[in-house]
């Protein structure tokens, strides 16, 4: 599809997902795969990525141009936030759209330059963040989004935002929201299942508030001799990181031990699994730009519960419980209305779920993308 008489040229910073996806990678590698479905021949996208040990396997998104140099990552960061320098047109070649994947600029010589933001709360909260997000984010996003010919936002939420705190003109940004997967829903609820939490082990993700709401419920239902036995497991999945050491330590003693499990980092193809055997889906987070684990529990029939911060109100669209972030003894109660079902919860939260997951598209928020790059070249 030409626009103007002209191909479309697209390079993606696909780096986030070279390794382990978690959101953001996440988000790259299916937003890479939804804008090749979208586009028609001559239009390209080209995925980047640069690492000095770790190699992007070839054909890892279909019908993708792939550009793989071996320059250490940090040190390329380190000259893209400081230097701006090299441009990106260096590595890859003439393009017309360089879309980085998070706040910051990818240099560039004529290409037209997109930013992504998830969220704001390196600029709130920099002591949940560490490494060059620490170094450089607070510091270089909002003068960068400005700069930016174009801002992607992964909600409302967030958009809204961007344009309050940054002063970036509405005009300018642009919603691209995850898209439910394409999952089969599972045949029938897991009242019994393991409550779960999907996540990186991280301050925002607010785990120890959940570890303690999960420990309230346990002791009463311990005390309650007509109460489900045998207790659900609570189920911790996702890579923990410096800061989560006193929530995994707790876990490993009385009264959580032997009741909480960390999984650690789940690869996608092991996601599904873990859902369709979850009672409930917990997600207490101090701030979430979207929430990608809540959307992927409804697409599956999984009762939500999320904190009322940040998207996830928006996201869940009034289909799952939304509690304080801080109130313990709330997320205990939602947790065990869930586990009892009272007047049904349990099955309406599941069905509202499911509804509500159709409502993201990866394809239409791409069409969406794209429209906005062609009004750009």
């Amino acid at each position: 599809m030409c626009y103007h008489g002209r191909d479309l040229r697209i390079l993606l910073d696909y780096r986030p997902a070279l390794r382990e996806r978690t959101g953001v990678g996440e988000y790259a590698h299916e937003l890479a795969a939804a804008l090749m479905r979208q586009l028609q021949p001559p239009d390209t996208l080209t995925i980047f990525s640069s690492s000095w040990k770790d190699r992007l396997p070839s054909g890892r998104i279909a019908g993708a141009r792939e550009v793989d140099v071996r320059v250490p990552v940090t040190a390329l960061n380190a000259a893209w936030h400081r230097l701006e320098w090299p441009p990106i047109e260096t590595f890859a070649g003439a393009v017309d759209i360089a879309q980085s994947l998070h706040p910051l600029l990818m240099p560039a010589r004529r290409a037209r330059q997109a930013v992504t933001v998830h969220d704001l709360d390196f600029l709130d909260h920099p002591e949940r963040t560490r490494g060059e997000i620490r170094r450089d984010y607070a510091s270089l996003a909002p003068e960068h989004a400005r700069r930016a010919d174009l801002v992607v936002t992964v909600s409302q939420f967030t958009a809204g935002e961007v344009e309050r705190r940054l002063g970036v003109a509405r005009e300018r940004i642009v919603v691209c929201s995850p898209g439910a997967p394409r999952w089969t829903p599972r045949s029938e609820p897991r009242p019994a299942g393991p409550i779960l939490f999907m996540g990186t082990l991280e301050p925002r993700k607010n785990v120890g508030v959940l570890l303690a709401a999960y420990a309230h419920l346990l002791q009463k239902r311990k005390n309650d001799p007509s109460a489900l036995h045998p207790f659900p497991e609570l189920w911790l999945a996702g890579a923990a990181t410096p800061g989560a050491a006193d929530w995994l330590q707790a876990i490993a003693q009385p009264p959580l031990a032997g009741h909480v499990k960390h999984l650690g980092y789940v690869q996608g193809d092991r996601r599904y699994d873990l859902y369709a055997q979850a009672s409930m889906l917990v997600l207490p987070s101090h701030l979430e730009g979207f929430g990608i684990p809540a959307l992927e529990a409804m697409a599956v029939g999984v009762p939500v519960i999320v904190s009322n911060r940040g998207a996830l109100p928006e996201v869940t669209g009034g289909a799952a419980q939304v509690i304080e972030p801080d109130d313990v003894e709330g997320l205990s109660n939602a947790m065990r209305r869930y586990l009892d079902d009272t007047h049904g919860a349990s099955t309406s939260a599941a069905a509202q779920g499911l509804a509500r997951a159709q409502h993201y598209s990866w394809d239409a928020s791409a069409a969406a993308l794209l429209a906005r790059y062609r009004d750009l070249v």
